[in-house]
């Protein structure tokens, strides 16, 4: 089928394994016992040749140069219409400073996050003259690439780290954090690497979808706290971690969707060790632990 889902990164910020960390799983990567794994990113298609980018990660250009079907089909001539941020994360952001070199493709953002890029001048170096910024309205459908229609939605969640005051509401509504919902071939995918919590709306609305990626940051809630690596628990930092009373685990199990992947995970999360007991417990609750390169088709 043209519609096609191609992950770029799987990790959250930092990666796995993250340069200054010797946790257990960035030490298990550095030595090849795990995956490594790139920072969260996504390449859809909804025809087989023109591709959309969400989010772009700091380690974009070598999740181009690892991605086949994004290689340059001729000189200077890249089957990348557009690319799309989802909010103003460092590890979505810093990745277009890498696509400054004279590359024709659309922006698209909520127009509160091209404000954050506009506010920067650092973002400048994306030449006006062949990188569009578009903005875009919350729940009102647009061609993202040909053959591919998208829908920014609002979803639970807060301001990027660089931007937070003395007093920092986690589970904020609006354009500072949204969720992509992509049609195409008469498929329905969900594209939401960042989300505080569970709400009954985003629940009737993802509800029956034919796949879905979904933010996978921590197993547990107080995870960087009990392995010494932070104070901040993952409710927090604006994240819905895995296990718990209010985790993502079997939070959709009755809401029919075909395919349900986790993304954007931190480095300490015990899933991205197989044969972990919490990767079997998300494996058995039907859940997919994202990987970079993995193509899944809706």
């Amino acid at each position: 089928m043209a519609f096609r889902t191609h992950i770029l990164g799987a990790a959250a910020g930092g990666g796995l394994p993250q340069w200054n960390c010797g946790c257990p799983n960035c030490t298990l990567a550095r030595e090849g016992e795990i995956p490594t794994q790139t920072q969260s990113s996504l390449a859809v298609t909804g025809d087989g040749v023109h591709w959309a980018i969400l989010n772009a990660s700091p380690d974009i250009r070598q999740q181009l140069t690892d991605a086949k079907p994004l290689h340059p089909t001729g000189l200077r001539v890249l089957p990348l219409s557009s690319v799309l941020i989802t909010n103003g994360d460092i590890d979505h952001v810093a990745g277009l400073l890498t696509l400054r070199e004279m590359q024709p493709f659309t922006l698209f953002a909520t127009q509160t996050i091209h404000g954050v890029l506009r506010d920067n001048p650092i973002f400048d170096a994306l030449n006006a003259s062949v990188v569009k910024r578009t903005p875009i309205a919350l729940d009102r459908p647009f061609d993202l690439a040909p053959g591919l229609r998208a829908t920014l939605f609002a979803v639970p969640g807060k301001v990027p780290l660089y931007m937070e005051g003395e007093t920092v509401e986690t589970q904020l509504l609006g354009e500072n954090t949204v969720g992509v919902e992509l049609t195409a071939a008469g498929k329905r995918v969900y594209y939401i690497p960042g989300c505080a919590c569970l709400t009954d709306d985003l629940k009737a609305r993802i509800r029956g979808a034919d796949l879905l990626f979904f933010d996978g940051t921590l197993w547990a809630d107080d995870e960087m706290i009990t392995e010494g690596l932070g104070q901040k628990t993952g409710a927090r930092m604006g994240h819905m971690s895995m296990s718990g009373p209010d985790g993502s685990l079997g939070a959709f199990d009755d809401l029919n969707i075909g395919q349900r992947v986790y993304v954007h995970m931190n480095n300490t999360n015990p899933v991205l060790r197989p044969g972990s007991d919490q990767r079997d417990t998300a494996e058995g609750h039907g859940w997919i632990i994202g990987q970079d390169g993995m193509e899944i088709t809706p």
